[in-house]
């Protein structure tokens, strides 16, 4: 058991018991990745919002269950959609696409 700071990509694997089918194809896709992939960088900011990350410290139950617990504890008592989600995913990926264009686009003007 080990708490992360944040929400960590080895931590993806655990959740493919969770859900429906869309939901454990999109955790075999994102489990295979490099953990800077931009997919792999959105869901660990899916989850981060979902698992309440920023406000995790080792003083708290969550930290000290560990992150994997943590997150699967989160899916596993969702109480949207599975739609939902994805939804949630695709709003996330679109944010790391909106900085990532960003961020090339201030390497290119230097």
């Amino acid at each position: 058991m080990r708490a992360e700071i944040l929400f960590p990509h080895s931590t993806v694997s655990a959740l493919i018991g969770f859900r429906s089918t869309k939901w454990r194809d999109l955790i075999r896709r994102v489990a295979r990745l490099p953990e800077d992939d931009p997919e792999a960088l959105a869901f660990s900011l899916m989850m981060i919002r979902l698992n309440g990350c920023l406000d995790c410290n080792p003083d708290r139950f969550k930290a000290l269950m560990g992150c994997a617990a943590c997150a699967k504890r989160t899916i596993g008592g969702y109480k949207g959609s599975d739609d939902a989600l994805l939804l949630a995913y695709k709003k996330s990926r679109a944010e790391v696409e909106k900085f990532s264009v960003g961020e090339q686009m201030l390497e290119q003007a230097a």
